[in-house]
């Protein structure tokens, strides 16, 4: 069967964004660009909320235009050929092999994770994360804590209800960010 895998990028005060909506402060170095192929190695298909979407859809089809780093020169090419679902109950369509779904979302997950396939690979995002979480989904949690304060936004997972973990793993990447995964109990 295959797993949903949540890999998230957070600050030490628990946040996924700054106060502003910014996401302009993890730093992907050799180490956690490593994992986060790891991850992508492990998955066919990436998962997302409709606003994660919008953002990564922005990037990744002109990152090479955008960016020099080894990271996304190496990342957005994947991007662009590997299947993506978006959750929305708004989206009515999405490019660059995408599929939009709404619905019930234990009814959906549960035929993704039944169905032919390696691993579902959900990047980034509060509200479905949560959603996911809350319904007890989301098989492994690969949370990167990175060395900064933002001191407010939007937070990893925010009015979700409680979930106990168990921690299999921790690592640390470039000598900045520590990687916490976890199962559920």
């Amino acid at each position: 069967m295959r797993k949903l895998v949540y890999f998230v990028h957070t600050s030490i005060d628990g946040h996924i964004e700054g106060p502003d909506g910014e996401f302009d402060w993890p730093a992907m170095g050799p180490e956690l660009s490593g994992h986060s192929q790891e991850l992508v190695d492990r998955a066919d298909t990436f998962v997302y909320g409709r606003r994660v979407w919008e953002m990564m859809s922005s990037f990744w089809p002109r990152a090479e235009s955008l960016s020099d780093d080894p990271h996304d020169l190496r990342f957005a090419p994947i991007w662009r050929k590997t299947p993506k679902i978006v959750f929305s109950r708004t989206l009515e369509e999405a490019d660059w092999n995408t599929e939009v779904v709404g619905g019930d979302l234990a009814e959906l997950v549960a035929g993704l994770k039944g169905g032919p396939g390696k691993d579902l690979l959900l990047m980034g995002g509060a509200a479905l994360a949560t959603a996911l979480a809350d319904r007890g989904l989301i098989d492994e949690f690969h949370v990167v804590v990175h060395p900064v304060v933002l001191g407010g936004g939007k937070q990893v997972f925010s009015g979700g209800v409680r979930t106990d973990l168990r921690l299999t793993g921790t690592r640390t990447f470039d000598g900045r960010a520590v990687l916490l995964t976890y199962e559920v109990k």
